[in-house]
C-alpha cells in the first residue's frame, strides 16, 4: 500500500518513513502543503498522513480542497499544537483520524494500518480466498491449515494481491504498491518475486490461486 506523509520537520519526516517503510508500505515524503496538493491530485494514495503546521499550504486547507475535489483517501492528522478546536475542525472537514505530537512512531504505523483495513472493508485482521488465509497483525499465511513461510516482500505482494482478489493487476500497479514509487519496471524483479510466492502458495495444490494473464499482468483467483 502507498502512503503519502505530508511534514516539514524533516527529521520527524525521517523517522515517519522509515517506520513505515519496515512494514513493507511504499512511503512517498513532502514537507510543503502547496507541493502535497498538487500530487495528492495527480496520484492515488491509500492513506495520507498530514501535518496540519506546512509551509506552502497548511495541512487543514490541504485537507478541505481534498474533499471539495471528491478525494476520499484516509487522512491521519498530525499537530503540534493539540488544541482541542483545531482536532474538531479537522474532523469536520473529513479527517479520519488524529494525533497531537509529541507521539509514538509504532503508535502511527498502527493507525495507518487501521486505515488502511478500514479502507479497504477488512474490519478483521484475516483475509481470506478460499484455504488460503492471512493474518495482517501476526503477518502469518496458511493454506489448507499448513503454515506458508513468506519473506516480508512476498507478504506484501500476497496481501495485495488477496485484497484485490479476482481482479487483475498489472506489473506496474505492484511496483508502485508493492516497491518504491521509482522502481524500474523494465526489469524481472515482479516476475522472479512471483515465481518464489507461486511455489510456496500453489505448489502441492489442485487449485492454483495465482494466476499470470499473459500480456496484463496477475490475479488471485479462488476456486469459484
Amino acid at each position: 500500500m502507498r502512503v503519502l506523509v505530508v511534514e516539514d520537520e524533516k527529521k520527524l519526516a525521517t523517522f515517519l518513513r522509515k517506520g513505515l517503510l519496515e512494514e513493507n508500505l511504499v512511503v512517498d515524503l513532502l514537507h510543503d502543503g502547496a507541493a502535497a496538493l498538487e500530487r495528492i491530485l495527480t496520484r492515488p494514495y491509500d492513506v495520507i498522513v498530514l501535518d496540519i503546521m506546512l509551509p506552502g499550504r497548511d495541512g487543514l486547507s490541504l485537507l478541505q480542497e481534498m474533499r471539495r475535489q471528491h478525494i476520499n483517501t484516509p487522512v491521519l492528522l498530525l499537530s503540534a499544537r493539540g488544541n482541542v478546536n483545531e482536532r474538531v475542525e479537522g474532523l469536520n472537514l473529513g479527517a479520519d483520524d488524529y494525533l497531537p505530537k509529541p507521539f509514538s512512531i509504532t503508535e502511527v504505523v498502527a493507525r495507518v494500518r487501521a486505515l488502511l483495513r478500514r479502507a479497504s472493508g477488512e474490519h478483521a485482521t484475516m483475509m481470506q480466498v478460499d484455504d488460503l488465509s492471512l493474518n495482517v497483525v501476526t503477518r502469518e499465511a496458511t493454506r489448507d491449515g499448513q503454515k506458508v513461510d513468506l519473506t516480508n516482500r512476498e507478504f506484501a505482494l500476497l496481501e495485495y494481491l488477496m485484497a484485490h482478489a479476482g481482479r487483475v493487476v498489472s506489473k506496474t500497479t505492484l511496483c508502485e504498491h508493492v516497491w518504491e514509487h521509482h522502481f524500474d519496471t523494465g526489469t524481472n524483479v515482479v516476475e522472479v518475486c512471483m515465481q518464489r510466492l507461486r511455489r510456496k502458495v500453489d505448489e502441492g495444490h489442485t487449485h492454483k490461486l495465482l494466476q499470470t494473464v499473459r500480456g496484463t499482468g496477475y490475479s488471485l483467483r479462488g476456486a469459484g
